[in-house]
């Protein structure tokens, strides 16, 4: 236990008693649940099933879903991992678009973290550069429910949810549980597009999580405001973007299990080799922006009255505004990294063969842009020929464009991939204007594989 305080001392981690008992609290206080109890007999009625085994269905979701939080497999064990991980693959950057009003943020109401979704990473990212300050308890979905990333997961506070599960039992005794720990001011983290993007672009939201978290308010007995704090995580290397993208270039191309696995494996075992050797290279960076937090009490002043306790085919509408507030917040603050930059300028001109003097000059004036809308360039202020080379390591290791002569070509199997990163940033920097014309004929194949819209 002494070990334990002088961890969370160590990281100034803002961490309450009741996270340190939440099995045992949750479980006792869920037991009794109205709610749940309502639900359990309305399936006993529906399917006709005895109580005891409904019960016993719902101590195994109880079972399933609440974590085991400890410290030390948090500090000691989950931090030192994520930070070999994170900066033996990456340089890391980190900004904040409005600190004084994160610091504003009362201590005594609950925080929210609400993110893009690029890479399974990015639930380590954001965990290790919040870790001296914060813990976050993360909705990790059925991909992690395998041993032992299951156990892990837990250890670290995570809790499990089945997303495509639709039985109004499960999703009772979720939304009584997300309630429960959000009433006793659990920070959370969450990824309102309920999945990993798959073309590099944010996805419509979901709104399970969030229409759980907004309804604690409609308790009495809590008088606490909960602030939606928005997220961008952007990478010049997403560690299974190939993977996202296959179904998206041809939708018959669906990996199994075992196929899936042995990627991973020879993914690991390739990196493996490579780091003992001296040969494992950086993929570049991995930028995570803080936006200004929003706050739910404030947002529901221009809402209609008594929106939460209306029903849910009312309700959810209204709630889909918000969720759509915020994920604009995500996107306006999307870090630009170098390699989207790159991708994005290269994709401009239409053509396979581009000369590099019109690739720098054509940067630069997306760079204006940015500035223009106020993106968040990575390094903006470094020359325009610098970030280039940063993302050319990147590309050339990747086999995505060769060079020939002064020209860049882009190769056909690298298409998909630059179109994968130019996405992200395509809200902030669309293209407009006439081609530019270049130094020879260049090759315009209609054929290249492309993702699908």
């Amino acid at each position: 236990m002494k070990l334990a305080l002088r961890t969370l001392h160590e990281f100034r981690s803002r961490l309450g008693r009741y996270k340190l008992q939440e099995r045992r609290l949750a479980r006792a206080a869920l037991a009794d649940d109205p709610a749940i109890d309502a639900a359990l007999r309305e399936h006993m009625a529906e399917h006709a099933v005895p109580e005891a085994t409904v019960r016993r269905r719902v101590q195994s979701y109880l079972d399933e879903i609440i974590p085991y939080f400890n410290v030390l497999s948090y500090y000691k064990l989950g931090y030192n991992i994520a930070k070999i991980f994170v900066n033996l693959l990456y340089k890391v950057s980190v900004d904040h678009q409005d600190e004084p009003a994160l610091n504003r943020i009362p201590r005594r109401d609950v925080v929210v973290y609400l993110m893009n979704h690029r890479s399974n990473a990015d639930y380590v990212v954001v965990a290790y550069v919040l870790a001296r300050g914060v813990h976050v308890s993360y909705a990790v979905g059925e991909w992690a429910r395998a041993w032992p990333l299951e156990y892990v997961f837990k250890s670290f506070g995570a809790y499990f949810i089945r997303r495509r599960y639709r039985e109004p039992l499960y999703h009772t005794v979720l939304e009584r549980y997300v309630q429960h720990i959000t009433k006793n001011g659990v920070t959370q983290g969450i990824f309102p597009e309920g999945g990993l993007t798959r073309d590099g672009r944010l996805r419509p939201p979901k709104l399970g999580l969030l229409d759980y978290i907004c309804r604690t308010l409609l308790d009495p007995e809590f008088s606490r405001d909960i602030w939606f704090v928005p997220v961008a995580i952007n990478y010049d290397r997403v560690l299974e973007d190939r993977s996202l993208i296959r179904e998206l270039i041809d939708e018959r191309d669906r990996p199994g299990r075992i196929a899936q696995f042995g990627t991973v494996v020879s993914y690991l075992l390739s990196n493996t080799a490579r780091l003992l050797t001296g040969r494992l290279k950086r993929y570049g960076r991995v930028a995570v922006n803080f936006g200004t937090p929003q706050s739910l009490r404030d947002w529901l002043r221009t809402a209609p009255e008594g929106v939460l306790a209306w029903p849910r085919e009312r309700r959810l509408p209204e709630l889909e505004r918000l969720a759509r507030e915020m994920l604009d917040r995500i996107g306006a603050i999307i870090p630009v990294t170098p390699v989207p930059l790159a991708a994005a300028t290269l994709l401009s001109f239409g053509q396979t063969v581009v000369s590099r003097a019109a690739v720098l000059e054509r940067m630069d004036q997306l760079r204006d842009r940015l500035q223009d809308v106020n993106g968040k360039m990575v390094r903006g202020g470094a020359r325009i020929a610098e970030v280039w080379d940063r993302a050319w390591r990147m590309l050339r290791m990747r086999r995505l464009v060769v060079a020939d002569g002064d020209a860049l070509v882009i190769l056909p199997r690298g298409r998909p991939l630059l179109e994968y990163y130019a996405n992200s940033i395509a809200h902030l920097v669309p293209i407009r204007g006439p081609r530019m014309p270049f130094h020879k004929a260049h090759e315009i194949d209609a054929n290249l594989p492309r993702l699908r819209a």
